[in-house]
């Protein structure tokens, strides 16, 4: 009698992933407080950690220096166990990422069109990727690349497109507990 190979346990950890203006951020807020776990923002934590915000690591060390940081913090917040983890929308840019994400948990997607995410990021200040003429061309050339990186490790897709965040929450929940009954 041959028994099939075990897959690692995930725990309760729950790794959002997404677009800028998803909703990654307040889903996870909301999912922490339905599923009672710890919540964490990587990008609120790269700033904790430095003692300074994101644009002003973008102007001092560029985008290679923040990603640097965001692969330490990625593979800190993944290590832990019943956290939800809010990402950058970049965070999925790195290999190493990808395999920590997947493998320490399960990866919400949270896909959003470019027209919701203009209007949900159309008033931030945080975002320097946008520091641009043209933030639809911006923000239409990171999902060219980044779509199908965030389909790679997805365990869930869910739209955010139009939706209240307790809706979007409300969803992401159903589906993980389909999940763990299959």
């Amino acid at each position: 009698m041959t028994s099939e190979p075990t897959k690692p346990a995930l725990g309760n950890n729950v790794f959002l992933i997404g677009p800028m203006g998803s909703g990654k951020t307040a889903v996870g807020k909301q999912l922490a407080r339905l599923l009672h776990l710890h919540f964490y923002d990587s990008d609120a934590e790269i700033e904790h950690r430095c003692g300074v915000d994101i644009p002003f690591i973008f102007e001092k060390e560029g985008e290679a220096g923040f990603r640097d940081r965001e692969r330490e913090v990625i593979d800190a917040l993944t290590q832990m166990t019943d956290v939800i983890v809010a990402t950058g929308g970049g965070a999925v840019l790195s290999e190493l990422n990808r395999e920590h994400l997947a493998g320490r948990g399960r990866v919400v997607y949270l896909q959003t069109s470019v027209d919701q995410q203009l209007e949900r990021t159309r008033h931030g200040r945080q975002r320097p990727l946008l520091y641009t003429a043209d933030p639809e061309r911006k923000l239409r050339e990171l999902m060219t690349f980044r779509g199908p990186l965030y389909e790679s490790i997805a365990t869930i897709v869910v739209c955010t497109d139009g939706r209240q965040v307790r809706a979007v929450a409300d969803e992401v929940v159903q589906r993980l507990q389909e999940l763990s009954v299959t």
